[in-house]
């Protein structure tokens, strides 16, 4: 994708950004703010509580933390990066709730709720994430989901976006050596190997229609300034995050697949 290339598009690139990183996304909407009130309303709460909840692609804990200061009987925090699981662990030591919490790589109980933040567009195998958080769940159990921005979201290249969706008028190769200009220590050789899936909304619709899971609630919010633009044609341009809360099916619901 991108029609930009070679060195004048490495060059274009460093002109924009001379350090190869993008300002747009510095999580301002959340600064000082709850993340998961932000997202979810407080009403989210009132779902976790008393339960035991599998946040999925935990970071350094902070939501998980929260999710037990608000309500949640134990939280299991999942990643796959070990520096990040220690961390976590750190703080929830120091926050008294280390006895609710566990940090780990892999579920080995089964949860109420599975939440993920922020990881659909990140996740290498997404079919394979939905097949496991089904897995995890107790009868009766949901899995509700948030993330953004989508590819065709004007930041939605993260950090391969410094202006607009740079990320589609350049070419991936021009893209990923701009941004080793600055950070040699990077080895990825293409954006999806710099973490990025480029998720749409329509794949994402087509990975949980084939999985053991279906929508019991599924939201498209558009981007505020971009409201009046927002409609079913241009949805991917201009969708901020997708929310979905989703269950198992029951037998005679099988998968679309």
């Amino acid at each position: 994708m991108g029609v930009i290339g070679g060195q004048l598009g490495i060059r274009i690139l460093t002109w924009l950004s001379p350090t190869g990183e993008n300002q747009n996304l510095d999580g301002r909407a959340y600064r000082d703010r709850s993340k998961l009130e932000v997202l979810f309303d407080a009403d989210f709460f009132d779902v976790i509580r008393g339960k035991t909840v599998i946040d999925f692609g935990c970071g350094v804990g902070d939501e998980a933390i929260e999710m037990l200061h608000r309500g949640a009987a134990r939280v299991i925090a999942i990643d796959v990066r070990q520096k990040f699981l220690d961390e976590g662990r750190a703080r929830a030591e120091a926050a008294g709730l280390s006895d609710r919490i566990v940090f780990t790589t892999a579920a080995d109980e089964p949860a109420d709720v599975v939440v993920s933040l922020d990881g659909f567009e990140h996740y290498d195998d997404p079919a394979a994430v939905l097949n496991f958080m089904t897995r995890c769940l107790k009868p009766g159990g949901r899995v509700i989901i948030s993330f953004g921005t989508t590819w065709y979201h004007p930041f939605g290249g993260h950090i391969f976006s410094p202006i607009p969706w740079a990320h589609l008028l350049f070419t991936d190769r021009a893209m990923v050596a701009w941004r080793k200009r600055s950070h040699p220590e990077q080895t990825a050789r293409t954006i999806e190997e710099c973490g990025l899936n480029k998720m749409t909304i329509g794949r994402f619709e087509r990975y949980v229609e084939a999985s053991p899971l279906r929508f019991a609630r599924y939201e498209i919010r558009p981007i505020r300034r971009a409201r009046k633009l927002w409609m079913p044609l241009t949805r991917e341009f201009f969708t901020s995050v997708v929310q979905a809360t989703l269950v198992p099916r029951t037998p005679h619901e099988g998968a679309t697949a």
